[in-house]
């Protein structure tokens, strides 16, 4: 199975940035496809930015031209570079894994707040 772990979390002021970290564990080589997803209190989960095995990204509109998913497969750790924050912004951030054999894979979560 694939186990995977976020950091970078934490509070922000608006306008600030954040770097988020994914580390990937375990059959790594089944992924195909790494997202980040996000909860804000009262709302549905909603994809922020996946990224393919071969690099190629997808973001939702909410998010375009502030936020940038990156991975580095030598470090098996998939990254969100957040810029711009703003209120709406704030959430629990979670990293998403989709395999050729096993279930999706979840991280735990970390705590994104942006405010004053």
């Amino acid at each position: 199975q694939v186990q995977l772990v976020e950091s970078g979390g934490g509070l922000v002021q608006p306008g600030g940035s954040l770097r988020l970290s994914c580390a990937t564990s375990g059959s790594i080589f089944t992924i195909y496809l790494l997202a980040w997803y996000r909860q804000a209190p009262g709302k549905q989960r909603e994809l922020v930015a996946d990224i393919t095995s071969g690099g190629s990204t997808n973001y939702a509109d909410s998010v375009k031209g502030r936020f940038t998913i990156s991975r580095d497969n030598g470090k098996n750790t998939l990254y969100l570079q957040m810029n711009s924050l703003k209120p709406e912004d704030t959430a629990v951030y979670y990293c998403n894994a989709r395999t050729t054999r096993f279930a999706d894979a979840w991280g735990q979560g970390t705590q994104v707040t942006v405010s004053l």
